[in-house]
């Protein structure tokens, strides 16, 4: 049998877009404009919970959003209408951004005169938690119709998250979902992870969230 020769690429590969990532980091940093890669399963809620943060958040942030997505630019609009400069992102099928790609959204958003920008990254579970994007904090966005054991089942992604915002609260009666297992299982995969409860729906817990990203906002910034 011949034998072939194998390139191992992945290391390289994920090494390259880390340097991109950090370099990145440093430029945002330097211009005083604080990125967020928020990343969640379809059907988390990521859009309408981006709506209500920039309602808490109106007055007090210039905020701009890079929606990402196979295609449509519906996500987009809604930021749009919801008062947020903002910007569609078409991966043209990939299922993730790097760094590249969200300096190239960044380019096309313009970031002079906004102070946070959130990329709302593809949804899913697996490929983005893989990539750093040159995000300042990744936040993700589990919902309680997907269960409290995701954090068991996709560990990288609760790994590299800063923040857990529990979405749809207002549904517990209604699902096997214990908030504190959902809990003890992220701080197994990541001690230090704030964890947030909320209804995007209904509103309730957003404003504890909309006041901690402030506040790192701010101290990033200073």
């Amino acid at each position: 049998m011949n034998h072939v020769r194998i390139l191992e690429i992945k290391q390289s590969v994920f090494a390259n877009n880390d340097a991109q990532a950090q370099a990145l980091r440093q430029e945002l940093r330097e211009r005083g404009v604080y990125l967020v890669n928020l990343m969640s399963s379809p059907g988390s809620g990521k859009t309408t919970t981006l709506t209500r943060l920039l309602e808490a958040l109106s007055g007090k942030l210039r905020i701009g959003v890079m929606e990402a997505d196979i295609d449509s630019d519906v996500d987009a609009q809604t930021m749009a209408a919801a008062g947020a400069k903002a910007i569609q992102l078409h991966t043209g099928g990939m299922c993730h951004l790097d760094a590249s790609m969200t300096r190239q959204g960044l380019e096309g958003l313009g970031t002079e005169d906004v102070e946070l920008v959130v990329l709302e990254n593809v949804g899913n579970l697996v490929c983005p938690a893989e990539f750093d994007t040159g995000a300042a904090k990744n936040i993700m966005i589990l919902s309680v119709p997907e269960g409290h054991d995701k954090p068991l089942k996709y560990p990288l992604m609760f790994q590299v998250c800063d923040a857990v915002i529990i979405n749809k609260i207002d549904v517990l009666p209604w699902f096997d979902f214990d908030l504190e297992k959902c809990a003890e299982y992220v701080h197994m995969r990541n001690p230090n992870a704030k964890i947030f409860p909320i209804s995007a729906k209904t509103g309730e817990g957003v404003e504890a969230l909309a006041q901690w990203l402030l506040s790192e906002v701010t101290a990033w910034r200073q």
